[in-house]
């Protein structure tokens, strides 16, 4: 027997709209198991497709395809396909970079990254974990990795009931590897490192800020160095803050790879930004790339008073004629809503201020059309006009 859930009439007008996620409370009868491949019918019984199906998570549906079409093994084959042509069509200038995008690529909850010759993988729902031999067997077919490791122990699993663990899934897998990226060399710690080891969003937004880049360069929130080192080239002194050590230490060490210097501190940056306004100290082109102040609707009201208050520092250490680079990965502040408090902090600080331009995650990080939650980094590229 085929397993089924039956939706709501407004989960159905849901996947109407185009968006392939329905809630908990919109499943009227589920006759399936934890991570099934379901087909999935609407309240009068007319099949509309087939999904992925957790018993845990309040996204109980992920929709894979519509109609008749069949969800089998080979349809998650070809959708890998498909996503690793589209990679090597972008002819991009790294190493690293994301192969599979999730949603982005019709492959719900699954992310894969490529780190020279290993990839890393993530299943964040049941059904893409139980899917796991599935993918490995096609990426081994297709891109032929030395290794492949499971990264499998972001917050998201607990919310399926998943266990967090990381794993060596096929081959070898060492502790570092080397990647490049725009010519810059980075050692990255697949096991430990934040997300899969860098943040490969940013990497189209590192080249285009380079390109406004002079003077002395104040890189927040750098972590191991992105901005830093692809700005510092650029720059004639290199202040770098991030509160984790190691963070520092790897910073350093890939500074000292690519031949960059960079002055790299251990600090909380909304309070060494006030430190360095005590200071008199000013900057031609500063960096803001915080980690995500808002990873839930509650979070929002605390992260618009943070992102604030970054804003407005930087911009009052900011030279007339200098480039702020200021970002935000939160979902929850939108687009809209992060110009907006840009918009305040340049009044606060009374800075005149000109967007140059408007900049999202890189183009191997695709964004699904109806699907809002698929976009979530926000990059703004300004100028201080005085």
């Amino acid at each position: 027997m085929i397993p089924t859930i039956t939706i709501s009439a407004r989960g159905e007008r849901r996947l109407q709209s185009g968006h392939p996620w329905i809630y908990r409370a919109d499943v009227a009868d589920a006759r399936a198991e934890a991570g099934d491949r379901v087909l999935v019918r609407g309240p009068r019984g007319r099949p509309l497709g087939h999904a992925l199906f957790s018993d845990r998570s309040q996204i109980a549906l992920r929709m894979l395809t519509y109609g008749e079409q069949p969800a089998d093994d080979a349809l998650i084959r070809r959708r890998i396909e498909a996503a690793q042509q589209f990679r090597q069509s972008l002819r991009i200038d790294a190493t690293a970079f994301r192969l599979i995008h999730g949603e982005g690529d019709l492959l719900p909850s699954l992310i894969v990254d490529r780190y020279g010759d290993f990839l890393v993988v993530q299943t964040l729902s049941q059904g893409m974990d139980r899917l796991l031999p599935v993918v490995v067997s096609a990426l081994q077919e297709l891109v032929h990795p030395v290794g492949i490791l499971a990264r499998n122990d972001p917050r998201a699993r607990v919310l399926e009931g998943l266990e967090q663990r990381v794993d060596v899934l096929a081959g070898d897998v060492p502790d570092a590897v080397s990647v490049t990226e725009g010519g810059v060399e980075y050692d990255v710690d697949l096991r430990r490192g934040q997300k899969t080891g860098l943040f490969l969003d940013q990497r189209e937004n590192r080249a285009a800020a380079a390109g406004y880049a002079h003077g002395r360069l104040l890189d927040c929130f750098s972590y191991t160095g992105g901005f830093a080192l692809a700005l510092g080239r650029r720059c004639r002194e290199t202040i770098a803050i991030d509160v984790s050590e190691d963070a520092i230490r790897r910073l350093r060490l890939n500074a000292a790879r690519n031949g960059v210097e960079v002055d790299a501190r251990v600090g909380n940056v909304f309070d060494d930004l006030r430190g360095l306004e005590r200071l008199g100290e000013r900057f031609d082109t500063i960096v803001l790339d915080p980690p995500a102040f808002a990873k839930n609707k509650a979070a929002v009201a605390k992260a618009v008073t943070g992102y604030k208050e970054i804003n407005l520092r930087a911009l009052k250490l900011l030279e007339s004629g200098g480039t702020l680079v200021t970002c935000s990965c939160s979902y929850h502040v939108n687009e809209a809503m992060f110009a907006e408090i840009v918009h305040d902090a340049a009044l606060d600080a009374q800075a005149e201020v000109s967007l140059v331009e408007k900049r999202m995650q890189g183009r191997d990080h695709p964004v699904l059309l109806g699907v809002p939650e698929t976009y979530y980094l926000k990059c703004f590229i300004l100028r201080k006009l005085a």
